[in-house]
């Protein structure tokens, strides 16, 4: 999976379900919320104050080593 700051978050938690805990390593602890499943990798990261960014490097890191 390739993710961008538009992915919709809960479509990085459908791919890979694990992957959540870098959500969760930056405050992002609402995963299965309805509103925040389909908010986009920038959106969230801008109401939490992060870094979307570095989070789309992080999870795209993730899942290079996952193949």
């Amino acid at each position: 999976m390739e993710v961008t700051k538009n992915t919709v978050i809960g479509d990085v938690i459908d791919y890979d379900i694990e992957a959540g805990r870098f959500f969760i390593e930056i405050g992002m602890h609402c995963l299965t919320c309805p509103v925040s499943i389909s908010e986009t990798i920038e959106q969230a990261c801008a109401v939490h104050g992060t870094d979307a960014d570095a989070l789309v490097e992080k999870l795209n890191a993730y899942f290079s080593e996952q193949k």
